[in-house]
Parts: structure tokens; sequence; C-alpha cells
């Protein structure tokens, strides 16, 4: 009882203080996202203030520049001077334009440059009309227009707005970096506290945890004494497990040694059957059914001579049926055929393994005995595995081909037998013509790895 309410305990305080240092990080967490908000705001700001006021200081500097430019042509009447100034008014212009779409949405501020605007327009007329009168060599009428001093107070009056815009822009700079002082100082507050309950969490943490610790400690103690007799009667029931498995093992590869032999000697029965007869049908009938039989003893003898007895490998299984296949067509007077194999490393379950085998042996011995009535040749068994998790089973020769409308050779029973184990392991038969010879297929599924 003493451990159910520990472990009650452990999981509520665990639970309420994790649920406070969740808040206290939360808060760093928002307060962070709100202060990049506004630093983003206030990042904004400083730039709009600082393309304001480089503005107001450009198109300041571009008046005064043009203003030289003009005084000197007029004191000296040399066009040297004017080189800068066409460059000094369209600088002006473009940075007049910049303020105007700065203060765009501010009334006041768009009254300012407005006016602003007029003063540069009259100021520029001004220095233009001199000059050209300047230039027609009309000295005394220019030089009226300077003493009546307008230029000057047009140039005094900019200067005072454009003055004004850089302060007004210099303040916003100033407040900006303030606000962006007391922000981070708030930020700095907020991480300390939160990180003082977030230790204060932790703390409270560990703290319940080790009281826990020291009751499950007590519990170990107890289930290890409980655990010491169970770990010696369950290490002599693994190895009770162990013999009876390695019995097992044993018995079943006997088994399959008995059977691979009962198989073998049921072969050589119908084989002394099969010579003690004198109809040719018959006898065809018993050698075709001895192949099938020790088609099916070869699977027993693989079985119990491999480690895994419910896989069989089909290069090894294969290569040995078709060398046995290849010396019993020999020895029945069918010895200018040869057989030739390409056999991947496959495996199939045994009961897939012995219909693998049954098939293989029908179309060989189809191919021994009729492919090639009248001359020699080769028969061809390729095994190999196909991209959709299945395998390829293709007997061909070049022999005379086989035709649908002629008439069954044998008895017929092998192409059923092929139909049915086709079934039985949900593969697919196809027979293809070629020119010359048939390509016999079979197509089936292999195990999941």
């Amino acid at each position: 009882m003493r451990m159910t309410l520990s472990s009650r305990f452990l999981v509520q305080s665990t639970i309420v203080l994790l649920g406070v240092g969740l808040f206290a990080l939360l808060a760093i967490v928002g307060m962070t996202i709100w202060l990049n908000e506004r630093s983003q705001a206030h990042f904004r700001e400083v730039i709009d203030a600082r393309d304001i006021r480089g503005s107001a200081v450009e198109l300041q500097s571009a008046l005064q520049t043009a203003e030289a430019s003009q005084r000197g042509f007029l004191l000296s009447g040399n066009e040297i001077y004017l080189s800068p100034y066409d460059n000094a008014k369209a600088l002006a212009e473009r940075q007049l334009e910049t303020l105007r779409r700065a203060f765009a949405v501010e009334d006041d501020a768009k009254a300012m440059v407005q006016r602003l605007g007029i003063l540069i327009r009259d100021k520029v007329s001004e220095m233009d009309q001199t000059i050209a009168l300047k230039a027609d060599r009309r000295d005394s009428e220019a030089d009226a227009i300077l003493r009546t001093n307008r230029g000057k107070a047009l140039m005094d009056e900019a200067n005072v707005f454009l003055s004004g815009i850089v302060r007004a822009a210099d303040r916003r700079l100033t407040e900006g970096v303030e606000e962006q002082r007391a922000n981070a100082a708030l930020l700095r507050l907020t991480s300390i506290v939160a990180a003082i309950v977030i230790v204060l969490v932790v703390g409270g943490v560990i703290a319940s945890a080790l009281r826990y610790a020291r009751e499950i400690a007590q519990a170990r103690d107890e289930v290890r004494a409980l655990n010491a007799g169970l770990e010696e009667r369950v290490t002599r029931r693994t190895a009770d497990l162990a013999q009876a498995r390695d019995r097992a093992e044993v018995l079943l590869a006997e088994v399959n040694h008995r059977v691979a032999n009962s198989l073998t000697m049921v072969a050589s029965l119908v084989r002394l059957q099969a010579n003690a007869l004198t109809d040719q049908a018959a006898k065809d009938a018993l050698e075709e059914t001895q192949a099938r039989i020790l088609a099916i003893s070869l699977v027993h003898r693989r079985l119990y001579s491999s480690g895994d007895v419910r896989f069989v490998e089909l290069d090894g299984y294969l290569g040995s049926l078709l060398e046995h296949l290849e010396t019993s067509m020999r020895a029945e007077g069918h010895g200018g055929t040869s057989i030739s194999h390409q056999l991947q490393p496959l495996r199939l379950q045994t009961d897939a393994s012995v219909n693998l085998g049954v098939v293989v042996t029908e179309w060989v011995t189809n191919a021994f005995k009729y492919a090639y009535p009248d001359r020699t040749g080769d028969v061809r068994v390729r095994l190999s595995r196909l991209a959709d998790g299945r395998a390829e089973l293709v007997v061909e020769d070049d022999g005379i081909g086989r035709r649908e409308d002629a008439p069954v050779k044998g008895t017929g029973l092998g192409t059923r037998i092929v139909k049915g184990v086709a079934a039985a392991m949900r593969a697919e038969v196809q027979y293809l013509r070629r020119q010359p010879g048939t390509v016999a297929r079979l197509v089936f599924p292999l195990p999941a790895d």
C-alpha cells in the first residue's frame, strides 16, 4: 500500500511541478516572441528614420552644391563651375521625391514636404534664371536678382525644414534605441525569474524522484529475493526445452532420412515392375512415376542434411535433380540430349519445393522424349528472382516445338499434374512457341524474407 501511495504522490507532484515549469517556459517564449515583434517594428522604424535623415541631408547638400556652383559661375563667369550643377539638381529632385513617399501618410509632414517642394522649386528657378542671364552677358540683371536676397531667403527657409526633418529622424532613432534597451532589460528580468522557477521545479522533481527511488530500491530487494529461486527453475526448464528441441530436430532429420529411403525403395520397386512389363506404354508410365517419386525423395534428402527443415535451397536441390534426370534419360536411350542450367540461390518451403521438383521433372522429361525426335539438342533450365517478390522457372529447348492442334503424346497425366501443382503453388503456367523450340514458364511466389 505504501508503494501505491508513493507512486500516486510522485505522479501528482511531478505533474504540478512540470505545469509550473511549462508556464515559466511559455512566459519566456511569449516574451521573446513579443519582444522580437517589437524589435522588428523598431528595426523598420530605424531604417525608415535613417533613410529619411539620409535623404534630407543629401537634399540639403545637393542644394548647397547647386548654389555654390551658381555663385561661382556668377562671380567668375567660368562655366567650369556649372559642372556639378545639373547633377546636384537631379539629386535634389530624387531626394525630394523620396521624402514625399516617406511622408505620404502623415498629414502634417505631408504639408511640410509640399512647402519644401515649393521652396526648392523656387530656389532652383531663381538659380536657373541668374545662370541664364549671366550666360547671355546680362550681368546687371543677374546682380539685381541676387541683391534682392530672395534666393538666400528661400535657402534659409528650406534649411529650416530640412534641419527639422533631420532632428525628428534623430529623435526617432534615439527613442528606438531607448525602447530597445528597456525591452532587453525586461527580457532579462523575465528570463531570470523564469530560470529561478525552473530551477525550483527541477529541484522538486528530483526530490520526489529520490524519495520514490528509495522505495523502489526496497521493493527491488524484495523482488530479488523472490526471483532467486525462480531463475533457477527457469534455467532448468530452459535446459530441458533445449534438450527436447535437439531431440525433436534429430527425430525430424531421422524421419526425413527414412522417408527419403522409403521413397527411393518405392522408386526401385516401380523400376523393377517396369522392367518386368512388355507393354511399352505401361513401362513409360511407370518410368515417369519413378522419376516423380525420386524428385520427391531428393527433397527429403536435402532436408535431413540441412540445418533448416522448413526451407529447401533450390539451386542445390534442382541441380541434383537435373543431374539425376540427365543420367536416367541417357540410360533410357536419350544420350544425345544434354541439360544446362542457371540456378539462382533461392529458398522455398518444403511443400512448394516438392511441387517445383515435380514440374521440373515433367518438363525436362518431356523435352528429352519429344523435343528432338530425329536429332540431338540441348535442354536449358533457368531459375531466377523477379522484381515483384516472385521467381521464374523456365525450361526451354530448340526442338520441333509444341502445337496446340497436335495430338497429345504420352498419357497426358504430366500436363494435368503440372496444372494441379501450379494451382497449389498459386503459380502461373505459360507455354511459348519459339522458332524453333518451346519455352515452358512457371512464375511462383517466394516466401517473405
